[in-house]
C-alpha cells in the first residue's frame, strides 16, 4: 500500500512539471515591439538624398521617376498655327464687318483693332489681331481670303510643340511628386533645423511649381487659341490718283506760303540788328566821301 502511494505521488509530480501547451479557444500574449522615434541623423540623410535624386532626374530631363501617374501621359500632338495676311478691298467697311462675323461664328476675339488713313492718296486701311480657337483657323483663313479682291501677302505658320509640352509637363509632374516626399519629411522631423532647412526646400520648389505652371498655362493657350495678324485696305482707283496729285499741289502751295511767312516774321525778329547794320553803312559811307574830299583838296 505504501509502495502504490508513493507511484501515484510521482505521476503527479511528474505531470506537474512537463511543458504546458495552450487549451484551444486561448490567445496567447504577444508583445508589440517598441515605437522608435524619428531619428533626426535619418532625417538629414532623407533630405539628401532627395537633393541629390532632384538633381540627377533634372540633369536626366525630368523623366526619372515612374509610377502609375507618369506613365499616363498626353500624348497627343500638340500644334500652335498663326499667320498673317494683306489684301486689298474694294469695300473695307463690308470686308471688316465679314470678318467680324466669322470671328463671332467661330468662338474668336479680336486682340487689337487700328485703323490708319492715308492723306496723301486718301485711303483707309484696317488692321486686325485676332485669336481664334485652332480648330477653326482653316476655316476663318478661307472665310477672310474670301473677302479679299487681291491678296498682297498670306504666310501660315505651323509649329510641332509635342515634345516641348510634355517635357515642360513632365518636369511640373516630378516637381510636384518632390514636393509631396518633402512634406512626409516635414511631418518626421524634430529638430527646429532640420524643418526650418525642409521649409527652405518647400518653398524653392513651390516657387519653380509656380513658374513651371505658369508657362506650361502660356504654352496651351497658344495651342488651344491661334493667333492671325489681318491688314486691308481700300482699292486703288483713278479718283485716288488724282486726289494724291490735287492734295500734293495744295500741299506744296501751303508750305510756300509758311516758308514766305516764316521768312518775313524771322526778318521783322532781327530788326534792330538791322538797323545797327545800316548805321555802320552810313557812317563808313559818310567817313569814304570826306576822306575823298581831302585827297581832292
Amino acid at each position: 500500500m505504501k509502495a502504490y502511494l508513493i507511484s501515484i505521488t510521482l505521476l503527479i509530480t511528474l505531470s506537474s512539471c512537463g511543458p504546458s501547451h495552450h487549451k484551444e479557444g486561448e490567445t496567447a500574449v504577444q508583445f508589440a515591439p517598441p515605437v522608435v522615434k524619428p531619428d533626426n541623423e535619418v532625417v538629414e540623410k532623407d533630405v539628401s538624398l532627395l537633393e541629390s535624386d532632384a538633381k540627377a532626374k533634372n540633369q536626366a530631363g525630368g523623366n526619372g521617376y515612374t509610377n502609375a501617374a507618369d506613365q499616363v501621359r498626353d500624348t497627343t500632338k500638340k500644334i500652335i498655327k498663326s499667320g498673317t495676311i494683306e489684301f486689298e478691298a474694294s469695300n473695307i467697311n463690308t470686308a471688316r464687318k465679314r470678318i467680324l462675323q466669322a470671328l463671332k461664328k467661330y468662338g474668336g476675339y479680336v486682340d487689337e483693332d487700328n485703323q490708319t488713313t492715308n492723306s496723301d492718296i486718301n485711303r483707309k486701311e484696317y488692321n486686325l489681331k485676332i485669336s481664334i480657337p485652332a480648330r477653326y483657323f482653316d476655316f476663318l483663313v478661307d472665310s477672310v481670303s474670301a473677302s479679299a479682291d487681291k491678296i498682297d501677302t498670306k504666310n501660315i505658320s505651323v509649329t510641332d510643340v509635342t515634345t516641348r509640352y510634355i517635357d515642360m509637363k513632365t518636369r511640373l509632374d516630378n516637381k510636384k511628386i518632390l514636393e509631396n516626399r518633402y512634406l512626409e519629411l516635414l511631418k518626421k522631423g524634430t529638430k527646429i533645423s532640420d524643418l526650418l532647412e525642409i521649409e527652405n526646400k518647400l518653398t524653392e520648389i513651390r516657387s519653380d511649381i509656380e513658374s513651371s505652371q505658369g508657362q506650361l498655362n502660356y504654352l496651351n493657350k497658344q495651342i488651344a487659341y491661334s493667333s492671325f495678324d489681318i491688314t486691308f485696305y481700300t482699292k486703288a482707283t483713278t479718283q485716288n490718283i488724282d486726289d494724291r496729285f490735287t492734295n500734293k499741289f495744295k500741299t506744296s502751295i501751303i508750305a510756300g506760303w509758311d516758308t514766305l511767312k516764316n521768312l518775313f516774321f524771322g526778318i521783322i525778329s532781327i530788326w534792330p540788328l538791322l538797323v545797327i547794320t545800316a548805321i555802320i553803312y552810313w557812317m563808313f559811307k559818310a567817313w569814304r566821301k570826306r576822306r575823298g574830299i581831302k585827297q581832292a583838296e
